[in-house]
């Protein structure tokens, strides 16, 4: 089952990947990205492939 991954060290919070596919990822008060759902489900998973590859700082990953 694919995983979606953050590297924090990495992360600016930008919320790319929070609009792009809200119901996956997700900013706490603090600014640090959550993700909801590490193994999204197939209906999710062109928009989770289109938020890694617009992460402005390269820190998601998605491992198929």
């Amino acid at each position: 089952m694919p995983r979606v991954q953050v590297d924090p060290l990495v992360c600016e919070a930008n919320a790319v990947c929070v609009g792009l596919a809200p119901e996956v990822f997700d900013l706490n008060d603090d600014d640090e990205l959550t993700i909801l759902l590490p193994e999204p489900p197939a209906d999710q998973l062109d928009l989770v492939r289109h938020a890694v590859r617009s992460c402005p700082k390269a820190a998601l990953t998605l491992d198929e």
